[in-house]
């Protein structure tokens, strides 16, 4: 008890230091849940150095709250959850969200006789994970599939577990990624604040990151989790003689959601019809109109599974998260 309690005035501490938030003590009781079993496992236990990349992004937090050694330098800042949570709130209203769900890929790298978010991961299909994820959100109210109508049951089936509020509603997929998202675009309801577009192949994203995407979204139109790169990118030219090694600090790869409010977004599209665009991601529409796209830090955990070997890093992350939560928090 002593320990944990030293743990928190210290997470209190540095927040309010480093970030200047009215009620740092909501750390408490919302920051330390997971990072207490990992402080056990891999700081109070030397011997167990071992884990996965967004365990010891949160072994850096812990580590560095409670002024221990975790064998990591420690590399961002302390994030009080609660707080973002109550931030979240002032800056998204509840219900203010339209989800754009896309699963119309056909998932050709994977090999499988099916599309890849209707495969199963751990008993159910890849594309429920998110739907019912985003469903639980309280700043999310509708939820578009964008779907062929012959998969529409893989869906129907978790409908009855999903909170009474949540409308959904059915968008047919385009030929390109952009048709599927312009498609699922129309669907949405006319007072929604902003569209979170999302990979249903991505089915470990958490409504932590997803909340603060949200509110990246409505301060600054335009926003996109992403995590920052780790191997070193070089640009080569056509004969695959390197050009230059780019700076990896300012390389992001980005993810999903991308979240961009509706009325920048149709007119992005129109943008993009007029002088007939291709473009790979949403938020892409944006910079084409020479508007700003924050970038907001994700996790390493929010894999898009396009590939037999992704299956299987999934199938391990959820292991570790199931784990993880039979862990009973210290008093």
């Amino acid at each position: 008890t002593t320990f944990w309690g030293s743990v928190c005035k210290m997470i209190s501490q540095s927040v309010s230091k480093s970030i200047g938030w009215r009620d740092a003590s909501l750390a408490h009781g919302s920051v330390l849940p997971r990072e207490r079993s990992l402080v056990r496992r891999h700081v109070l236990s030397p011997a167990s150095t071992s884990g996965t990349f967004s365990d010891i992004c949160n072994i850096r937090i812990a580590a560095a709250a409670c002024g221990l050694n975790a064998g990591v330098r420690p590399s961002r800042k302390i994030v009080c959850l609660a707080t973002a949570a109550a931030n979240s709130s002032n800056l998204v209203p509840d219900g203010s969200v339209s989800v754009v769900l896309l699963a119309g890929g056909v998932g050709k790298r994977m090999g499988a006789s099916i599309p890849k978010q209707y495969l199963e991961l751990r008993g159910k299909p890849i594309a429920t994970y998110s739907l019912e994820m985003f469903a639980k959100m309280r700043e999310v109210s509708e939820i578009v599939i964008v779907c062929d109508p012959s998969w529409r049951d893989v869906f129907e089936k978790c409908f009855p577990r999903l909170p009474s509020h949540i409308k959904c509603k059915w968008a047919l997929p385009g030929a390109e990624r952009q048709d599927s998202v312009y498609n699922g675009l129309q669907q949405v309801r006319s007072d929604a604040q902003l569209v979170a577009v999302h990979d249903s192949a991505r089915p470990l994203v958490t409504p932590q990151d997803a909340s603060k995407c949200f509110a990246d979204a409505a301060q600054t139109g335009a926003a996109v989790l992403g995590v920052q790169v780790k191997p070193t990118i070089k640009e080569v030219d056509k004969n695959l003689n390197v050009i230059q090694t780019l700076q990896r600090s300012k390389l992001w790869e980005v993810q999903t959601p991308q979240v961009i409010k509706p009325d920048m977004l149709k007119e992005g599209f129109e943008l993009v019809k007029s002088k007939n665009l291709e473009v790979t991601d949403d938020v892409s529409i944006i910079e084409a109109m020479g508007k700003p796209v924050r970038i907001t830090p994700g996790s390493y955990t929010n894999i898009k599974v396009t590939t037999p070997d992704d299956m299987s890093i999934a199938e391990k992350f959820l292991d570790e998260q199931a784990a993880a939560a039979k862990v009973p928090a210290t008093k």
